[in-house]
């Protein structure tokens, strides 16, 4: 085969169809092909490529931080069952990978598979880490959190109980057939917040405002700092946004670049960590740093601050990971409009950040 990729999620899917696409003849390797997802993905909408799947979407957001962000920018959730989908020519193997060495990998039922090109889409871990717990409830008992066509994208608010003083905040996102997703986050924690304490916060949200408490929970862990794999793609590449958790939208978009790039015989590795992109995601990182160096009453005031900044900036921060331009003027501006007591909280990662290793 001319092109084996390691992992059956969305980037891992993303790129083997984009690979099919590209008449590539192409294989996928998962543990379990058939097991439904049960995190629920989503992006900024002008972030995703498009013909993206997506399921619902939004024409607006919010953000309660300091004080209440109202901001004119589409969300899209997209629909798992379609995000999965892979063309009929793609043969996708059962399995867990035992070994991999230059040009094939050996399972671990002793299958050998071969091909062209091996790409490991098989997912990150790491100690840093993004936790979330989140329960859907009808989008009328949500009222009180998400309106009508909106995605609270944060809640810093405190919950009414809470057993540490970590800050967490609420993301309440619409889902297919009228709920809302509530999900209780922990945006950056080494290690992540217990999931014990995330579902007390967001028991105790859901209290207060007499909403019935539903059975079903999803969970989420996002590793945020994880070392990159070369010959990777999505997590396993550390794609991940270092502050935020977002990486799907990238891996979507960046898909048929990398598959047209192992067409054209270039590594993927040039593809996917060009000079820009590893600049930009030294400076992330910085971000990172600066955010687990934070007092606990200093985060929602630099998410304060942060959408504050203009619009463009805002995008030029989460959004495009090569321009390194727009990414430093953006730290800048949000440097500049901190007080000097979250200076130099900021300044003071600088240190930490310097260890971090970066791709390439």
């Amino acid at each position: 085969m001319d092109v084996l990729v390691v992992g059956g999620g969305p980037a891992g899917r993303a790129l083997a169809s984009a690979c099919s696409a590209r008449g590539l003849v192409t294989s996928l390797v998962d543990p379990n092909p058939e097991r439904p997802w049960r995190a629920t993905y989503a992006a900024w909408a002008d972030e995703l490529p498009a013909g993206a799947p997506v399921a619902v979407s939004t024409s607006r957001s919010r953000v309660f931080a300091a004080s209440e962000h109202r901001i004119a920018r589409g969300y899209a959730v997209l629909d798992n069952e379609r995000l999965r989908r892979l063309p009929d020519d793609v043969r996708v193997v059962r399995g867990l990978v035992a070994e991999r060495g230059d040009g094939h990998v050996v399972l671990r039922d002793g299958q050998v598979l071969r091909a062209g090109v091996v790409v490991d889409a098989s997912g990150a871990s790491g100690r840093v880490a993004q936790h979330a717990v989140g329960v859907v409830v009808p989008a009328e008992q949500a009222a009180p959190f998400v309106g009508a066509d909106e995605a609270l994208v944060m809640d810093w608010r405190k919950p009414p109980a809470a057993g540490s003083p970590d800050p967490t905040f609420l993301y309440g996102i619409p889902v297919p057939g009228g709920g809302v997703l509530l999900e209780e986050t922990s945006l950056a924690r080494r290690p992540g917040l217990p999931v014990a304490e995330l579902r007390l916060r967001l028991h105790a949200r859901l209290a207060a405002h007499g909403i019935p408490l539903p059975r079903a929970e999803e969970r989420v862990r996002v590793p945020l700092a994880a070392r990159p794999r070369p010959g990777a793609f999505g997590a396993a590449a550390g794609m991940v946004h270092p502050a935020t958790g977002y990486s799907v939208a990238d891996a979507l978009r960046l898909a048929p670049e990398v598959a047209r790039a192992i067409a054209d015989g270039v590594p993927v590795d040039r593809v996917v960590w060009p000079a820009g992109a590893r600049a930009v995601h030294a400076l992330r990182r910085f971000g990172l740093a600066a955010v687990l160096a934070m007092r606990p009453e200093e985060v929602p005031e630099f998410f304060d601050l942060f959408f504050h900044l203009p619009r463009n900036r805002q995008r030029d921060y989460l959004g495009n990971r090569s321009d390194l331009r727009g990414t430093a003027g953006a730290m800048s501006a949000l440097f500049r409009s901190a007080g000097w007591g979250l200076r130099g909280r900021m300044a003071l990662s600088v240190r930490s950040a310097k260890g971090v290793r970066t791709p390439g």
